[in-house]
Formats: structure tokens, sequence, C-alpha cells
């Protein structure tokens, strides 16, 4: 699923060792594969190629504008839930023609932005949504066209803080109230200035399996029909993204394991298909590179004290998430074959993987088998592509990492690290 390999007992990111990396950049260090960025894109868009979608990267996933360009560059549209995820997306160079804007509380100033940029689809998570939208595209002079974001009610059986299409979630309106929502906003005013004429459903985050897309795009497609055998003009669906990445060796389904389920469902319904994948194309695409600073005793738990936590990756003390853990120079003697939380390396040792921040819930790993470690060492956090540096904070006023960007045998960096003026300057020269 990615390029990230070991060789001669280190690990490399395509044609560049880590190790070297992290002494040239730094530590703590987000380090991305441009090679699996691209395949993971041209994986989706191969896969779904019979029904044309266009694909539209979920930018709150992994959102350096660098990593948007290449995107670009590949054909990419977005997916933004703000309206600076937008500005994103234009400071890389995107097509805001090509954006789907989502968001169940877009305030009227990110709404006029949009509207002004021009793009292509909104995703309206509410009649009072709606109302607004089209307000403002009437004060602005500007038409829009919407989708509604449904919840068809299925449970992907994933973390219920990443479940998104249950009846119970804020997002989105449920099957029953959609139709009196089409047909309510037809009868309106507002229909002159937006052009509601799509369906958009998005049910979760991090699914490994295709029988909750088939039950919801059952439902979703039954209701397009109901609403066109009502007069509705129904050009477009939006299914969302959700396709989980490998956090373990083997967890993910390719691509192609998913379209096969969801293709059949859509070809032949004359609707422009898109869809917006977000951890599928990034999550195995980057690893953070954090550097062991004290080796503790405590009790009878071993603690590598690191030099990066829950600031950099928040995702094992949110969502409970399991990360795989290994140096970046083990050694040939240790060199996984697989990366899952059931293989125990003969000669390892468990240990608790923790950062500097002042909370208990600040840790990688708990009861984690690891080579012998000392003070120095590197370790990588795999699978940190996805909602890794996007949801990286300052808290503890500790200055955010760096970012840097593999292509074949080139590195380059994409984001300087941080600096302390960097965590002060907003709040300097403000005024009494």
């Amino acid at each position: 699923m990615d390029r990230f390999d070991y060789r001669e007992g280190r690990l490399y990111c395509e044609d560049l060792a880590a190790a070297d990396l992290a002494r040239r950049f730094g530590t703590p260090l987000y380090l991305y594969s441009a090679g699996t960025l691209r395949r993971h894109y041209r994986k989706l868009a191969s896969a779904f190629s019979a029904v044309e979608p266009l694909i539209c990267y979920s930018v709150k996933v992994c959102s350096n504008i660098h990593i948007l360009r290449l995107l670009k560059d590949e054909g990419s549209g977005f997916d933004i839930v703000s309206g600076g995820e937008l500005h994103r997306v234009l400071e890389a160079g995107g097509d805001p023609a090509q954006c789907c804007y989502a968001g169940v509380a877009k305030t009227d100033d990110e709404i006029r932005f949009a509207l002004d940029a021009g793009i292509l689809l909104w995703n309206v998570e509410s009649e009072a949504e709606l109302e607004n939208l089209a307000r403002l595209a009437r004060e602005t002079g500007r038409p829009a066209r919407a989708a509604l974001r449904v919840n068809p009610d299925v449970d992907p059986k994933t973390h219920r803080y990443i479940t998104t299409g249950k009846r119970e979630t804020k997002f989105g309106v449920d099957l029953e109230r959609a139709e009196r929502v089409f047909g309510d906003f037809a009868a309106s005013s507002g229909s002159k200035h937006v052009a509601l004429t799509g369906v958009q459903a998005h049910i979760g985050s991090q699914i490994t399996t295709v029988e909750p897309y088939v039950q919801a795009l059952e439902k979703i497609v039954a209701l397009i029909d109901r609403l066109r055998a009502a007069g509705h003009e129904i050009t477009t669906l939006d299914f969302g993204g959700g396709f989980g990445a490998d956090y373990e060796s083997g967890e993910a389904l390719e691509a192609r394991a998913f379209a096969a389920a969801i293709v059949p469902i859509l070809e032949g319904r004359r609707l422009k298909i898109i869809m917006e994948p977000g951890r599928f194309i990034a999550g195995n695409a980057g690893i953070l590179i954090t550097q062991v600073q004290y080796v503790k005793a405590g009790g009878d738990r071993t603690f590598l004290l690191c030099d990066s936590g829950m600031h950099h990756l928040i995702r094992p003390a949110l969502y409970g998430s399991y990360h795989h853990i290994w140096p970046l120079e083990p050694g040939e003697d240790f060199v996984p074959e697989q990366r899952t939380r059931d293989e125990v390396f003969p000669g390892t040792e468990a240990v608790d993987v923790v950062g500097p921040i002042c909370e208990s819930a600040d840790f990688f790993a708990k009861d984690r088998h690891l080579p012998p470690t000392a003070r120095g060492d590197y370790l990588a956090v795999f699978c940190a592509g996805a909602y890794g540096m996007s949801m990286a904070s300052e808290y503890n006023s500790f200055p955010r990492p760096a970012e840097v960007l593999v292509d074949g045998s080139q590195a380059r960096l994409i984001r300087r690290r941080g600096t302390y003026d960097d965590l002060v300057a907003p709040e300097r020269d403000v005024g009494d």
C-alpha cells in the first residue's frame, strides 16, 4: 500500500533512508511519499473509470498546499469544509470549479467567499443552510448548484466519532425529511438562485468493508428515483469517501474491491458521480518521525519519552487508534514482515511510547513490543499521512513539526519547522 520499506535494516521512503532525512531536517518530522499519493489516486481513478467520477480529494485529511498541488496535477478536484480549505486550494492552484463544499455551520463570510470563487457544488446539510445559501446567492448575484446531504441511516461499524451517516448524527437530513426538503424548496423563491439538483451522502471514515456502501447507495438511488418521479431534476450523486487506509497490514481493501460493489449500482443512472476520498489516498503516504529523548522505568513499565506526542498526532489519544511503530534503523535482525499489533518479534520488549505533553492521554502506544531502544534513536509512526499534521496543535507551546515530501531520490521541505516566534506572532501588535 505504500513506498516505505526496510532495506538492510534501515527504513527507506522511496529511494531515501528515513534516518538520513531525520538527521538532515530534524524531528519531529512528517515525511510523505509522493509516489504513494499518486499510486492511490490512480488506483481509484482506474477502479471507478466506468462511471467517470470526479474525484475530490478531502482537504481536511492532509492539507499541505504542496500535496494539494501534486493531486491537482493528477486531475483531482477537492472536497472542502471551510473557507480556509478553499483558500488552501486556491493557493495550490486548484480550480474552484472542481470543489465541493460541505460542513454543517458555514458562516456568511465563508459562503460569500466560495460564491465569489465559483465553486462547483454546495453540499447542504440542513434546510436552514439551504435558505441562507439562497439568500446570499440572491444578494451577491451569484447563482449556486447544491446537493442535499442525506443520512441513509447505515452503520459502517467504525469508531463512533467518525460515523457520520446514522440518523442521529449532526450531519445532513434523514431520508424521510429529504423528500420534503426538495418539495418545499422547489416551491420557494430560493430555487431561483440555487439549483438543488444533487444528493450527497457520506457515511463515515476508515471503512474496510463494502457492505455499508451497498446498503447506503441502494437507499440513495431509490430516493433519487422517487425525487425524479416527483418532477425534480437530479443530475449529481456525491457518495462521499471513507475508504480505509492500511493501519495494519491487510486491513484495507483495494480500490477495485470497493468499485466492484459500487459501480454496478451507479452505472446507467444518468448521474454525474462525485467521490471524496482522503484517508485512502494520504493515510499510508506519510509517517511521523520522532526521536527518543529518554528511556524511563516506572514501576513495572518502561517508557520511551519522545519529542512528539498527542499535539502532533492526536489519533491514539482521541480515538484509541492503532499506529504501527518501529525504529528507523532496527538492524537486519528486527525487520518486520508485517505491520500488525499481533506480531511479537523475538528479542523485543514491551514499552509505552509517550510524548512530552502534560496529559496522561499523551501516548502513541502502550505495551508495544519494540526492539531494544536507546536515547537518540528514531522511531517511525506509520500511516500518519491522514489526520496527522492537519490536526496538529501548539499545545504546551510546542512549535509544529516540519513536513518533507520525497519523490524518488529527491526530498523537499514543504513546511518549515515552527519557531517560538510563530507561537506568539499573532499576539503581538494587536493594540489595547
